[in-house]
């Protein structure tokens, strides 16, 4: 193989494959508490800025949040779950409805909802996520596949809250 060979190579190598969704999907938040629900078991990843900015907005020390609230899973730091139920632990029953209350200041992960990679897999698994878990897929407004990318790698979002 030649070095130009090789370079061709390499640079076809690293193009990206086109998303499914490149036309963008349909999503809207329907306030159902499914992507915060079991029944089966999860992890709710938190960082060391969110448990801050969590245990601020509950006016608690990180050191209750994190006693009351959270434990370690190997290096990570994840949002405990009701025994039974298996739903998030901030999930809770208001008014009619159940809510997340700690919604202003919920983890990346919980904000990146349903742009998460597994859901994104293909077609046939958001569609069975909307389904399953999620009635707010296929509904509303039209994220477009750049804007869905943006959702996902948005870790550091107090960062840039917007």
């Amino acid at each position: 193989m030649s070095q130009y060979e090789a370079i061709s190579v390499t640079s076809v190598a690293k193009k990206k494959k086109t998303p499914w969704y490149v036309g963008g999907l349909h999503f809207e938040c329907q306030g159902c508490g499914g992507c915060c629900s079991g029944p089966g078991e999860g992890y709710i990843w938190v960082t060391r800025p969110e448990i801050e900015l969590i245990a601020k907005f509950l006016e608690i020390s990180p050191g209750e949040l994190r006693r009351d609230y959270l434990k370690r899973v190997g290096l990570r730091t994840t949002i405990i779950e009701h025994d039974l139920t298996k739903d998030c632990i901030f999930l809770r029953k208001i008014d009619v409805g159940r809510k997340c209350v700690i919604y202003s200041v919920r983890p990346s992960q919980c904000r990146s909802w349903p742009f998460w990679p597994s859901n994104l897999a293909d077609a046939g698994t958001w569609n069975k996520t909307a389904q399953e878990k999620c009635p707010g897929i296929n509904r509303g407004r039209l994220y477009s596949s750049k804007e869905i990318e943006r959702i996902k790698k948005n870790r550091k979002w107090w960062r840039n809250p917007k």
